[in-house]
């Protein structure tokens, strides 16, 4: 990203001068230095005083969600591939046959999961968002409930900064080397372990696996048994690591009882409709998905009516004791809704929104497309011209709200170029440029019109944030020859252009990007970070001091506006800033360091001891910063302290010199033996900063501070 320019690993400079600026309120002889919106979910929430001595009588619960598992692809309905732990589970417990996601991604369906609220409701739409701190999970009602709750997680889209950790007390999202995807085997492994040593009384244990989704590559034998489908493989393998975690948990619970819930979160398109991953349509391959309750006390049965899975929300409370008026299990027909807003947020093309109730499926995408999923489950017979559309159809699909201009944390820009580029891997590359301020353009297609340019926009935007500027070039310039009003492509050519220096270029598509969308957050955003590279930060400061008057967690815009405050001076409001980055930040030892150093250069001691500290323990043995930390210390007269940092320069650090005067005053201080060495090494190693400070240096010659 543009970003990539302005943040990154601080390391010691090799400009000497600079160093020496930097410690320059320490330099000086020692005896002169002078330091000085939240929605209520639909379950009710058990009150304060409930007795916790109901939790002895309560089951387990095992919550199990499969990620990208078509309905079609596991359990009795599959074909071509054998899912024997969820035909069991299927064959013993309540089937339902019709049941639907709330929205074609991860993190937004696992979030109407796990507060029973419908995305308009909680705030998150696609990837790559924060659920925000108000609306309660599952997991923390049930802690309420005296449930010990686990989690264990298998792709990076569920990672505990995206806000679905609060109430587990484990959350595991380790992924190991690469921190993307963990395979079914390593994740039950992990959920076993801690279910053998877990507390007495009710557990509530969720887990999640990842392995159907894209990149399809399941270890044998499974692969060479589905040579012709991967993806079957990979349900396969899955449903092996199912069987394991089941038998597992209910042997644990034998005690108490043991209730089980499994879900898909979507499914995938498999090139039907002319989808070939998830989140742009809402065809039966991406919204229909496998669900099956089974455990003590559940009635055997298949379920036609059309359920929607954040009806699991309420389930699992009722099962814990707490009231869950709207659980799966009570029946009744509903009329089930749902959404893919990505394209929408995306490229400006028309939102969408489903409803299903009874056989009859309504798509709204401008126009309205009917189905009979019964009769047609592959959606090929659109009816709306034949048959008139059932009113409560009609009224859910005109009550559905367009996303809100995106505010707070649902919209600042979480991840870093790293964690941008583990999207992409994953096939989210979309969601690495998020719209804040959605905006339905006059001449917007369908997405179901634009399913030609889905390839072109999934390579472009894996090139992007692969920083392969030159090669998403042409891509999106062919998006937008197809679709000229297209936001995303308009806005990565811009930046492409600007991080290759084609500055001209750049600013003709920002400035078309302007008359689409003139209020467009990202488009200050981004052009702000073309100014500051190409050397125009007081032009640049405006517009980033505009994103954050919006926006204010918007890390990057938070890190550059700091470097700008920096350059002119105005260090307190630097400092201030990178406070607020260090606070957002999944890894914030850059700005720590770069907080160090200016609390360093305000003369506040305490803060930047306390700033390089964090970020020493951060970065571990890569800690570059042991000088500045010396030099604090010191000052702060923590002398054993500033000897062992100064000990850890290395020779070759540009300031080695400035360690040894510092560490010649501490061996001095502490009447160390080889003072009168140190001294001398000091002196031999003195540059053009450290020799007048040794001349001047009242300790060397033996005269008290």
């Amino acid at each position: 990203m543009i970003s990539a320019g302005v943040r990154g690993e601080a390391r010691p400079s090799p400009d000497r001068a600079g160093l020496a600026r930097r410690l320059s309120v320490f330099a000086a002889p020692l005896a002169a230095v002078s330091v000085a919106v939240v929605l209520a979910s639909c379950g009710a929430r058990q009150e304060p005083g409930a007795p916790e001595a109901a939790a002895a009588d309560r089951p387990s619960i095992l919550l199990v969600t499969l990620d990208t598992t078509r309905a079609d692809a596991i359990g009795p309905e599959a074909d071509g591939v054998d899912t024997p732990a969820f035909d069991a589970l299927a064959a013993r417990g309540r089937r339902f046959a019709q049941a639907y996601t709330t929205a074609p991604e991860t993190l937004p369906a696992h979030a109407s999961m796990l507060t029973g609220l419908l995305p308009p409701e909680h705030g998150v739409h696609e990837n790559a968002r924060r659920l925000a701190g108000g609306p309660p999970l599952l997991a923390e009602r049930l802690a309420e409930l005296g449930y010990a709750a686990a989690a264990f997680v298998s792709g990076f889209p569920l990672d505990r900064r995206f806000g679905l950790a609060r109430g587990f007390g484990v959350y595991d999202d380790d992924l190991g080397p690469g921190g993307i995807e963990r395979r079914a085997d390593a994740t039950t492994d992990r959920a076993l372990a801690w279910l053998a040593a877990a507390p007495a009384g009710p557990l509530l244990l969720w887990v999640h696996y990842y392995d159907p989704h894209e990149p399809y590559d399941p270890p044998e034998p499974y692969a060479g048994r589905h040579p012709a489908s991967p993806y079957l493989g990979e349900v396969a393998f899955m449903d092996a690591a199912l069987g394991r975690l089941v038998a597992a948990f209910e042997a644990r619970a034998a005690d108490r009882g043991a209730r089980i819930a499994v879900a898909g979160d979507h499914g995938e398109g498999l090139g039907e409709h002319g989808e070939a991953l998830h989140g742009n349509l809402l065809y039966q391959g991406v919204a229909r998905v496998p669900l099956v309750l089974a455990g003590d006390g559940v009635e055997p049965g298949v379920v036609e009516e059309p359920v929607s899975v954040r009806r699991l929300h309420d389930t699992v409370l009722a099962w814990a004791g707490g009231e869950g008026p709207r659980t799966l299990l009570r029946g009744g027909a509903e009329t089930v809704v749902g959404e893919a807003m990505r394209p929408y947020l995306q490229y400006g093309w028309q939102p969408q929104a489903m409803a299903v109730r009874g056989r009859l499926k309504a798509i709204r995408s401008g126009g309205i497309e009917l189905y009979d999923v019964l009769s047609d489950p592959g959606e090929t017979d659109e009816l709306s011209g034949r048959i008139a559309l059932p009113p409560e159809l009609r009224r859910a699909l005109d009550a559905y709200p367009l996303p809100a201009p995106a505010s707070g944390s649902a919209s600042g820009e979480l991840l870093d170029d790293e964690e941008r580029r583990k999207l992409a891997s994953l096939g989210y590359a979309g969601a690495a440029a998020p719209s804040a301020r959605p905006a339905l353009r006059p001449d917007a297609p369908s997405p179901r019109e634009m399913t030609h340019l889905f390839a072109d926009l999934d390579l472009g935007s894996g090139l992007f944030v692969r920083g392969e500027y030159a090669a998403a070039i042409p891509v999106f310039e062919r998006v937008l020859a197809a679709d000229p009003g297209n936001p995303t492509a308009l806005l990565r050519l811009a930046v492409a252009h600007s991080t290759l220096g084609h500055d001209g270029l750049a600013e003709a598509h920002f400035d078309r990007l302007e008359g689409i969308d003139p209020g467009s957050l990202d488009l200050r955003h981004y052009r702000a970070m073309h100014l500051l590279r190409a050397g125009r930060p007081d032009d640049a400061a405006p517009l980033f001091e505009s994103v954050l008057a919006e926006t204010p967690d918007r890390l990057p815009a938070l890190e550059a506006l700091a470097r700008i405050r920096e350059g002119q001076g105005r260090l307190a409001e630097a400092a201030g800033l990178l406070d607020r980055a260090v606070a957002l930040d999944s890894a914030p030892a850059p700005s720590l360091v770069r907080l160090g150093e200016l609390q360093m250069a305000l003369g506040d001691t305490p803060a930047a001891i306390a700033a390089l500290e964090r970020a020493r323990e951060l970065r571990g043995p890569a800690f570059r910063h042991h000088l500045e930390l010396g030099v604090l210390y010191l000052a702060a007269r923590r002398l054993d302290a500033a000897r062992e940092a100064l000990d850890r320069v290395p020779p070759e650090h540009p300031g080695y010199p400035m360690a040894l005067f510092k560490r010649a005053q501490v061996a001095v201080l502490l009447g160390e033996d080889d003072r009168d060495d140190r001294i001398r090494a000091a002196r031999e190693a003195a540059d053009a900063t450290t020799r007048p400070l040794i001349d001047r240096e009242k300790l060397f010659r033996g005269e008290p501070e």
